[in-house]
């Protein structure tokens, strides 16, 4: 099997470390880094630049190897970049087997708080999730065309090594902002690994997998657990209303959802390693010791 990821980021740099074995070849496209943000080596790993502008010869020449294509770039304004500039060479791939498109559970809009699956209605909020749910149909739609299996994996709050309340505590920046019955799920890196390898290994599963936790939660319970972890006090609750917000950071409160994982663990027979974020958040003190 020759693997190509399209957006080798926080999450499907995870991906490589941890499966990179499983395929004869991997290789991946990126671009600059995100200041600070800490990736996984990947010696063995063919790596090419894509700013999401232009088609490459060198990544059409893989992309006509590959057996499997993980992408997780997301949208811009104009649509899907992978899909715009790359499109034509993936259709045409001749050992295409499967593609897997990491999208978000902002497809589902809000649900007030209720429990959702995947047969809920995808009513997004915002615009940019209302170009993911035109996306993922795009490349349901190539992957029908080209005979291969494709799986899209809807996303919750993404956390991990670098990148969660530990490191916000220390850094000084975390903060308790409270909207009474506001609930969010998260996934820590690594069952998002899990996930995607599980739908390789079944490929015709799906299509579509909610890729979550088991407890949605209130986002200052899983500070005050951090704090506690760390043995430190919580920064004191802020008031959503009073809150200082971006717009983006303002925007993810305007939808409250409980997302099930369900097809998961029955379609793909995955076991969450971290099921709630108390067993995300004490692996992320060790390994950010």
């Amino acid at each position: 099997m020759n693997l190509l990821i399209f957006g080798l980021g926080y999450t499907a740099s995870h991906f490589a470390a941890r499966y990179g074995r499983r395929f004869a070849h991997v290789a991946g496209t990126y671009r600059s880094p995100t200041p600070g943000e800490r990736l996984p080596d990947l010696p063995d790993v063919e790596r090419l630049e894509f700013d999401g502008l232009k088609a490459s010869s060198a990544i059409e020449a893989v992309v006509a190897s590959a057996t499997h294509i993980l992408t997780s770039i997301a949208p811009d304004d104009e649509g899907d970049p992978v899909l715009r500039h790359f499109g034509g060479a993936i259709a045409q791939a001749p050992h295409l087997a499967w593609i897997g498109y990491l999208s978000t559970v902002g497809v589902y809009g809000d649900a007030d708080g209720a429990w959702i699956d995947e047969t809920a209605p995808l009513r997004p909020t915002l615009e940019r999730n209302g170009v993911r749910v035109r996306v993922e149909q795009a490349w349901l739609d190539l992957a029908r065309r080209r005979g291969a299996d494709a799986q899209i994996f809807r996303l919750a709050g993404i956390y991990g090594p670098g990148r969660n309340a530990i490191v916000n505590l220390r850094r000084g920046t975390a903060r308790r902002v409270v909207k009474p019955g506001q609930v969010f799920n998260r996934i820590h890196v690594e069952d998002i690994a899990g996930t995607v390898m599980a739908g390789i290994d079944h490929p015709k599963a799906g299509p579509f997998f909610n890729v979550t936790d088991n407890e949605p939660a209130p986002p200052q319970d899983v500070v005050t657990f951090a704090a506690r972890r760390l043995g430190v006090e919580p920064p004191p609750e802020i008031a959503y209303e009073a809150a200082q917000m971006s717009p983006m950071a303002r925007s993810f409160y305007g939808e409250n959802k409980r997302v099930s994982n369900r097809r998961i663990r029955e379609d793909l027979g995955y076991r969450l390693r971290y099921p709630t974020y108390r067993e995300g958040i004490h692996a992320c003190f060790q390994a950010d010791a």
